[in-house]
């Protein structure tokens, strides 16, 4: 159950950035109605939000299994909800999201893709365990601009991980709509012959 309230004021303000977000995802968002209880907030978040969805120097395989790991180590349901749906729409297997609490022990991922995760899961730990050697490792195919970005979004994730868990939000069912059963895409198949 949440622990704060998702029934906020019904204000203009608040109806109107519902219906976008509305538009935008098919439901109201939990993290949404939670800071709809302060606009300021509120406004001031989805601003910084659509700012960083316009960086784009770094692959969104990276941002992804980064912002996916950085959720599962601080425990974000509703992250890992939402983040396995957004990810699957940038092309990343949902076998391979799957895969990111035990990454460690999985063969899913490439060397550039397990030193991701590892940067994403060390930037986590609680102090930080962020190493010269594994930056350097990083730098080997990304360049500064990218290891900014990448840096950020772990810690844009640890923003959004860190309220969604505080506020004791869970998932919405955004990783339902990854799964396409077996005879639905069969008779996909079906029909574009």
């Amino acid at each position: 159950m949440a622990r704060i309230s998702l029934d906020p004021p019904r204000t203009l303000r608040y109806r109107a950035a519902a219906w976008i977000v509305l538009r935008m995802y098919g439901k109201e968002l939990d993290p949404v109605r939670a800071m709809g209880h302060h606009m300021g907030v509120s406004t001031a978040y989805s601003l910084f939000e659509i700012q960083a969805q316009r960086w784009k120097a770094l692959p969104h395989r990276y941002k992804d299994l980064a912002e996916m790991a950085a959720a599962v180590r601080i425990g974000c349901s509703w992250c890992v909800d939402f983040g396995t749906w957004a990810a699957t729409t940038h092309g990343i297997p949902l076998e391979k999201l799957e895969a990111v609490p035990a990454w460690r022990d999985s063969d899913l991922f490439d060397r550039e893709e397990r030193l991701v995760l590892e940067y994403a899961d060390a930037m986590c730990a609680d102090p930080p365990e962020v190493t010269d050697e594994l930056t350097a490792e990083l730098r080997t195919f990304l360049d500064e601009r990218q290891l900014v970005e990448l840096t950020m979004m772990v810690a844009v994730e640890n923003l959004r991980s860190r309220f969604n868990a505080a506020a004791g939000l869970t998932g919405q069912g955004f990783k339902d709509r990854c799964d396409v059963p077996a005879n639905r895409a069969a008779q996909g198949d079906a029909r574009a012959v």
